[in-house]
C-alpha cells in the first residue's frame, strides 16, 4: 500500500489524526498506568497457574517485574542462550519499517525492540529518517527506568525520538487514535489480564495501513521437543532464576504463564476478531515454536 493512499485512508477513517508524539510529549515522562474497571472485583483470571480475582492480577504482574527488572536482560540470555537476540531482530526484519514512521512499543522493558527500531531506520534510511520515534509504554516504573538508562545521553533521546510513558496495554488513553504507524508487544501480552483488550487498543491507536506485530513464546508441537522444552522450562529457568536474579517464585510464574496463553492459531483469531486483516495463518514460528510472531494490519 503506498504512503499517499495510507494517508488518504487516515483522513477518511480517523476521528483523531494527531501524533502520537507531540511536543510536549517528547520527553522522558511518566503517565500513571491505569487501574482495572470496578467490573473485575467478581471476576476471575490465572496468575500462571493459579486462579486469581482479575483486578488483582495487574499489581501481581507488576511486583513480578519490579523483582527482576534490574537483571531482566542477563536472565534472558541465560534462559534461551541468547536466541531472544535473534527472535527480535527477525521481528525487525520482518516488520522492515518505512521511513519517517512511529512505533508504539507496548510493555517495552529494557527497550530492546524500540532500540532495534531506531538502529533499523538509521541504518536503512540514513539521512532520510529523521522523524521516526517510538513511543515506550509499559505498566512497570523499574523496568521503564532499565529502558530509560539505556537511551539516557544517547543521540535519539537528544533528537526528541524516544519517549516513555507508565501505562496499562489495556487502556492507551493518552495515545490518539488513528496516530501511529506499528505497533509491537514482544514477551509482554501473556502478563495481560485481558488480552484481547490489548489487541483492541492497537487496532484502535493504528492507523489505516498500520501493523500489529507480537512476539509471544507459543506452543511447541513436536511432542518430543516438548517433552525437552518442558524440562528446561520448569526445571533450569527457575533454577537460574534464583542464582541469577534470586527469586526462583518470578521465574516459576513467568514459565506458568506462558503455558496458560492461547496457542497460535487461538490467538491468532483474536487478532482477526479485533479488526486485523492477517495475511496467510497470521504468525510465523520460530525455534520449532517456541516462540511466535502474530502480525495483523488495520485496513
Amino acid at each position: 500500500m503506498s504512503a499517499a493512499l495510507v494517508r488518504s485512508l487516515a483522513q477518511a477513517s480517523c476521528s483523531r489524526t494527531a501524533p502520537a508524539l507531540t511536543a510536549a510529549a517528547r520527553t522522558f515522562t511518566h503517565t500513571p498506568a491505569v487501574r482495572q474497571d470496578k467490573a473485575d472485583d467478581t471476576a476471575q483470571t490465572h496468575f500462571g497457574f493459579k486462579t486469581v480475582p482479575s483486578s488483582m492480577k495487574e499489581t501481581l504482574v507488576r511486583n513480578v517485574f519490579s523483582n527482576v527488572a534490574s537483571s531482566y536482560d542477563v536472565m534472558n540470555d541465560a534462559m534461551s542462550l541468547g536466541i531472544h537476540r535473534l527472535w527480535k531482530d527477525h521481528l525487525l526484519r520482518a516488520m522492515a519499517p518505512a521511513p519517517n514512521t512511529r512505533l508504539l512499543d507496548v510493555a517495552g522493558g529494557t527497550g530492546d525492540i524500540a532500540q532495534r527500531f531506531l538502529t533499523y531506520q538509521d541504518t536503512h534510511y540514513q539521512g532520510i529518517s529523521k522523524d521516526s520515534s517510538v513511543h515506550m509504554v509499559d505498566i512497570n516504573p523499574e523496568m521503564l527506568a532499565e529502558g530509560e538508562r539505556r537511551f539516557a545521553g544517547g543521540r535519539w533521546a537528544g533528537e526528541g525520538r524516544i519517549s516513555f510513558s507508565v501505562g496499562n496495554a489495556e487502556q492507551l488513553e493518552f495515545v490518539d487514535d488513528c496516530s501511529v504507524d506499528y505497533y509491537t508487544i514482544a514477551f509482554g501480552i501473556r502478563n495481560c489480564t485481558h488480552p484481547e483488550r490489548v489487541v483492541k487498543e492497537a487496532h484502535r491507536v493504528l492507523r489505516p495501513g498500520g501493523r500489529f506485530m507480537c512476539l509471544e513464546f507459543s506452543r511447541v508441537e513436536n511432542p518430543v521437543l516438548a517433552a525437552l522444552y518442558d524440562v528446561h522450562s520448569f526445571h533450569v529457568i527457575p533454577r537460574l532464576g534464583e542464582l541469577i536474579a534470586g527469586d526462583r517464585a518470578s521465574y516459576e510464574y513467568l514459565v506458568e504463564s506462558i503455558r496458560r496463553f492461547p496457542p497460535q492459531d487461538e490467538f491468532a483469531q483474536i487478532i482477526r476478531d479485533a479488526g486485523f486483516t492477517t495475511i496467510g495463518k497470521g504468525y510465523e514460528n520460530l525455534t520449532f515454536g517456541t516462540v511466535a510472531i502474530h502480525s495483523g494490519y488495520k485496513f
